[in-house]
This record gives structure tokens, sequence and C-alpha cells, in this order.
């Protein structure tokens, strides 16, 4: 079990040379119990994005706070606080800030997905 705050955590920036302002706070993962899974918050700051990629794991994700948007494969959909989205398996995505202050989302991912 594991009861903690957000705030407390401390961020892991998102190093590749295809993300901008990104970094990550992991908050359950197998060492906390939760077998086979791992949900984390990404945080990209203003005119930050992740890398655009695939891969053979899905995504679920939901918005906290902010304005952003995803693109899957060459649709780009408009994300604010409240907005979820699943992201299939092998499908082209990427996130971006749009807005002017952080935008943070719940990212889950199975364990084999988390770098």
């Amino acid at each position: 079990m594991i009861v903690g705050n957000f705030n407390d955590l401390i961020a892991t920036a998102i190093n590749s040379t295809e993300a901008k302002n990104a970094s990550m706070k992991v908050l359950v993962a197998p060492e906390h119990g939760w077998e086979g899974y791992v949900m984390r918050v990404v945080e990209l700051e203003a005119d930050g994005y992740s890398p655009k990629h695939q891969h053979d794991w899905p995504h679920i994700n939901y918005i906290i706070e902010g304005k952003g948007t995803l693109q899957i494969n060459d649709d780009i959909n408009p994300l604010s606080s409240g907005s979820y989205a699943y992201v299939p398996a092998n499908t082209l995505h990427q996130f971006k800030n749009v807005g002017d202050t952080p935008f943070k989302f719940i990212c889950i991912v199975p364990e084999n997905g988390h770098k």
C-alpha cells in the first residue's frame, strides 16, 4: 500500500532530443504493490512536448490541469482539465502544451512501457 502527495515527489526530466520542457513523477509502480503497471504524472512546461513516437503498449491518460493537444496519427485532439484519452499500442502519438501554464496529466502504462 502507498499513500502520498504529488507535491512531495521529485520530478525526473524526460531525456530525449525529441522532447522539450518535459518531466514525470511516478505515483504508483510495482515496487508499491501494483504489479505490471505504472501510474505517473507527466508535466509539460510552456512550449513543452513529449517525443512523437509509437511503441508496443497502450497509454491511459487523464488531464489534471492546463491546456494541450494529443496528436494520434494525423489527428490533433485538444485537451484540458478533465479530458481523458486512450492511446492504443503501435499508434504514433505526441502530447504538447499549448498554454502558458504547466500541462499535467496522469499516464498509466504497463511496467515494460515505463522508462
